[in-house]
C-alpha cells in the first residue's frame, strides 16, 4: 500500500455493530501476546472480513492508529491463509506495537496461529439460550 489514498476495501471490513455482535456472540477465540481474537463463520464465501477494537486504554490515537495500519496490513498479507466464510475480529491489550519488518512478520504469524486455533473451537449458538455462569467465591 504505497499510495496514502489506497484504502482498506470496506467488503473485507466489518462496519456495523450487528456485524461485532455477532461474532463476539460466537464466543470462539484465542488470545496470546496482548491480542484476542474472536471468529464467526458467515454464509458466504465473500472472503474474510476484518473488524478491529481498539480501545483508549491501549493508549493515545498514535498508538491506536498505529496498531490498527499494522493489522490491516498483516490481514492484508495472510487473507489468502485464512478462511474465506468468516468474520474476524481483533482485540488489542497491549500498547507495545510491534516495530519494523519483524514486527509485522511477528503480527502475521501470529494472526494465523490465532485464526487456526479460534477456527478450531465450537462455534456458540447465539439463538440458544445462554445458561448463567456460576461464578467462583
Amino acid at each position: 500500500m504505497s499510495d496514502g489514498r489506497a484504502r482498506y476495501p470496506a467488503a473485507a471490513r466489518l462496519r456495523s455493530p450487528a456485524d461485532f455482535a455477532r461474532v463476539f456472540a460466537a464466543r470462539r477465540t484465542a488470545a496470546a501476546e496482548g491480542l484476542v481474537l474472536h471468529v464467526c463463520r458467515r454464509d458466504d464465501n465473500a472472503g474474510p472480513r476484518l473488524g478491529l477494537s481498539v480501545s483508549r486504554r491501549v493508549g493515545n490515537a498514535v498508538v491506536r492508529n498505529r496498531w490498527k495500519r499494522r493489522l490491516r496490513e498483516a490481514f492484508r498479507r495472510v487473507t489468502a491463509r485464512l478462511a474465506p466464510d468468516h468474520d474476524y475480529c481483533v482485540v488489542v491489550r497491549t500498547s507495545v506495537v510491534p516495530a519494523g519488518a519483524a514486527g509485522q512478520s511477528a503480527v502475521e504469524a501470529l494472526l494465523v496461529a490465532l485464526a487456526h486455533r479460534a477456527e478450531g473451537r465450537r462455534e456458540r449458538c447465539p439463538e440458544a439460550p445462554s445458561t448463567p455462569r456460576r461464578r467462583r467465591r
